[in-house]
């Protein structure tokens, strides 16, 4: 079977994370990549579940925008922090 080559770019820090887990694992990059595509292939869909943060949602967005708008306003509250009882 003839091989290829690709090329991704990622986070510089993401990537070394990733590479110092897959050695822990017996595995490189490559091999990893290759695990994940074959499991892609092979199921017909990405292998784990992917969904949205709800923080981008549109009611969260609304929410934050009428937050925003009250403290331009000077209408915002000003809360007590809440210190943990451990500290």
């Amino acid at each position: 079977m003839a091989t290829t080559s690709i090329t991704i770019r990622m986070d510089e820090n993401l990537k070394k994370q990733a590479e110092i887990l897959f050695e822990d694992m017996g595995l490189n990059m490559t091999t990893a990549i290759t695990m994940f595509a074959k499991a892609v292939v092979r199921q017909n869909k990405i292998p784990f579940e992917i969904s949205a943060d709800p923080f981008y949602s549109e009611e969260n967005q609304r929410h934050l925008m009428k937050s925003i708008s009250g403290l331009d306003n000077v209408k915002g509250e000003i809360h007590e922090l809440i210190e943990d009882e451990d500290e």
